[in-house]
């Protein structure tokens, strides 16, 4: 028999994590909400500030109140443990590799010779250094529905509703345009008249109360106007310029998207409906224009904006690498498109791939699907954007997804809800999709701050922005416990998550496609939960060979 001498248990455990071993955060708790008690919600979350807000998504809900992923915690947890660097796909519309916060993370492939203009690892691609560009100079495209119009295919299944659909949303676009220029006029008319009265630009309603408005109809109806907007808390100047983003959007789509005269992919010279047609595009992945490129440079940095470095935002995962693959425009993506770009992001290395898009035809939807199969085959997980439209998609899909006639093709998809930041009945963002069958689980996802073009950081609301909080826990799992399979890290978060302490809360609302409704949380997504990055990695520590 051989001897070994016997090692401490405190040796054995510092040995174990200085080797990446488990057993110090494997032995924690898994923090749950029952019988626990929650600050305040008026004290820490009601009508918090901006300044309040940023970095919300990150807090733990037992110390702030803040139904955010425990973010701090999970460091915590993880301290003296090593990481290799995983990969990320950002298939969405572009990111600013330049941004200040974004660029010491991008992922550079290293087999490409950077500026030669040779396909130096024969992919098919040329000069692919960071990641690869499906649009090319588009930036605006159709919606599905419309594309389906302009091919004229009466026999087409999809047609009719298309027709239907497309005829309601040009008629409330143009309703919109209508209405908020309306309303943002009437508010900056009785806003400069205010600020000419009173000689400043800045005021309050004790300001108003000052206003001798006798001798004027009009500056009566202004101060009117304007007492009741400040006292419910609306800032004057954010409202104009939401509204006048509100304007814009809308008529750029009833510009770009319902025009069925616009015809943007004929400069690409592919055919959009042959899968076979894959090398077009080019290789700048941030896009023609830096605006074009917000809402994937708004992704990439909530998943893994440089921490700690003092500059604007932490992202949620160190030790990664972002991968840009633009394949979203301002309008529809092509399903084309989207499937190559998952093929692209999986064949260069991606272990976790973000999908903040979707839309609700899908012409080609078999291609996406075996682009998933095929992340599948490859060990690599899909975190996906359940859609912004309050509505079941249990009852009403969205595309991409992971079932066909509900039953689950692939078991490394996982699709997420949003989150407010009020733990309340409010808890689920207004504008959330939902499904017990095929959203997953919830994530914040309304008033997040993080990076955007040209070193700026903005608020965005959305479940594009619930989508990369759980990439990027996905990412921290799998650079920390990398002998974890794709299959393994979906159950982890899923099985993790905190199951809220409110039951029944409020779905969709007056701003909404859906009527506001009162609905059991439980009921909204399969796992019943919200994602928490501190049980996330204690339970992959107890599932890490």
């Amino acid at each position: 028999m051989n001897i070994i001498k016997p090692i401490s248990m405190g040796a054995l455990a510092g040995l174990l994590v200085a080797c990446g071993g488990t057993s110090k955060i494997a032995s924690l708790p898994l923090e749950t909400l029952k019988g626990k008690t929650i600050p305040s919600q008026t004290e820490k979350t009601e009508n918090p500030s901006k300044e309040a807000l940023k970095g919300w998504a990150h807090r733990d809900l037992l110390t702030t109140g803040y139904p955010g992923i425990s973010l701090e915690k999970a460091y915590e947890a993880l301290k003296g443990r090593k990481a290799r660097t995983v990969i990320v796909g950002v298939v969405d519309s572009g990111v600013d590799i330049n941004h200040e916060d974004l660029k010491p993370i991008i992922w550079t492939n290293p087999k490409e010779i950077p500026g030669n203009g040779i396909d130096d690892d024969k992919n098919g691609y040329i000069d692919d250094v960071h990641g690869w560009n499906f649009l090319g100079d588009i930036n605006q495209e159709n919606l599905e529905y419309v594309r389906i119009l302009k091919k004229g295919n009466t026999n087409d299944p999809d047609y009719k509703h298309a027709e239907k659909k497309y005829n309601k949303e040009y008629q409330e676009a143009n309703e919109k345009i209508e209405t908020y220029s309306q309303i943002r006029d009437r508010i900056a008319q009785s806003d400069a008249l205010i600020q000419k009265q009173l000689g400043k630009k800045e005021y309050t309603e004790e300001d108003l109360d000052l206003i001798d408005t006798s001798s004027s109809l009009q500056l009566a109806g202004a101060v009117r106007g304007m007492k009741y907007l400040l006292g419910n808390g609306v800032n004057i100047k954010e409202t104009i310029e939401e509204l006048s983003e509100g304007v814009k959007h809308y008529e750029e789509r009833v510009k770009y998207g319902l025009n069925k005269e616009f015809n943007p992919r004929a400069v690409l010279k592919d055919n959009p409906d042959d899968i076979n047609d894959k090398f077009y595009g080019n290789n700048n992945v941030i896009g023609p224009t830096a605006e074009g490129a917000l809402h994937g440079t708004h992704v990439a940095g909530i998943i893994a904006a440089v921490r700690h470095n003092n500059i604007g935002m932490d992202g949620v995962a160190d030790h990664v690498r972002i991968m840009p693959v633009r394949t979203v425009p301002d309008g529809d993506e092509y399903d084309k498109d989207v499937a190559l770009a998952l093929r692209y992001a999986i064949d260069n290395g991606a272990k976790v791939i973000n999908t903040s898009f979707g839309k609700e035809f899908s012409p080609h939807k078999q291609w996406v699907y075996d682009a998933l199969k095929y992340a599948a085959e490859k060990d690599v997980l899909i975190v996906n954007a359940a859609g912004n439209d309050a509505k079941n998609i249990d009852v009403q899909p969205t595309f991409p997804d992971d079932n066909i006639d509900g039953k689950e093709f692939t078991d490394t998809m996982i699709t997420i809800g949003a989150l407010n930041y009020e733990y309340n009945e409010n808890l689920v963002a207004s504008f959330s999709n939902y499904g017990k069958n095929n959203v997953d689980l919830f994530s914040p996802g309304v008033q997040i701050y993080a990076t955007v073009p040209e070193n700026k950081y903005k608020f965005l609301d959305g479940t594009s922005m619930a989508a990369p909080e759980v990439a990027g826990v996905a990412a921290l799992i799998r650079a920390y416990f990398p002998n974890l399979k794709a299959r393994e890290v979906k159950q982890i978060l899923m099985e993790s998550g905190l199951t809220p302490t409110i039951s029944e809360v409020i779905v969709g609302g007056p701003d909404e496609e859906q009527e506001a409704k009162r609905m059991l949380f439980s009921d909204l997504c399969k796992s019943g939960k919200m994602v928490n990055a501190y049980n996330a990695i204690i339970l992959a520590a107890q599932r890490s060979k």
